[in-house]
């Protein structure tokens, strides 16, 4: 099973991974809610900071995967998404996103309140 840590007090993060959810088999996926779950993370030895920051995921071999690698990993798992994966599993698409994804988390995690308040106490 593929566990994905998200960010459910992020609005924009919260709707993407309530699409996912729809659309993804559940035996696949087990969503993690670590912003108001934050006990969820001791299992994956993360840090509430961190895992606010970037997207986390865990694949079924507890491989960790950050980033555009855990967006990858949720898209090679979903119907059709199969092919946004491959695409940007390619080198100069996948350091073009990893580019804007590293700016927006980075903008994002400055600009959340909770996401301040988790920084300050990690």
């Amino acid at each position: 099973m593929i566990k994905v840590l998200y960010d459910g007090k992020c609005g924009l993060c919260n709707k993407e991974i309530s699409y996912y959810k729809k659309i993804a088999n559940s035996k696949i996926f087990e969503w993690l809610d670590i912003a108001n779950n934050p006990k969820d993370l001791k299992q994956f030895n993360v840090k509430q900071s961190d895992a606010l920051l970037y997207l986390h995921a865990f694949d079924a071999d507890n491989i960790k995967y950050i980033g555009i690698d855990a967006f990858i990993l949720i898209w090679k798992n979903l119907s059709y998404w199969k092919y946004l994966a491959l695409i940007a599993s390619l080198p100069i698409i996948k350091s073009l996103l990893s580019i804007i994804y590293n700016k927006f988390a980075h903008y994002r995690f400055n600009n959340l309140e909770h996401c301040k308040v988790s920084k300050n106490n990690a």
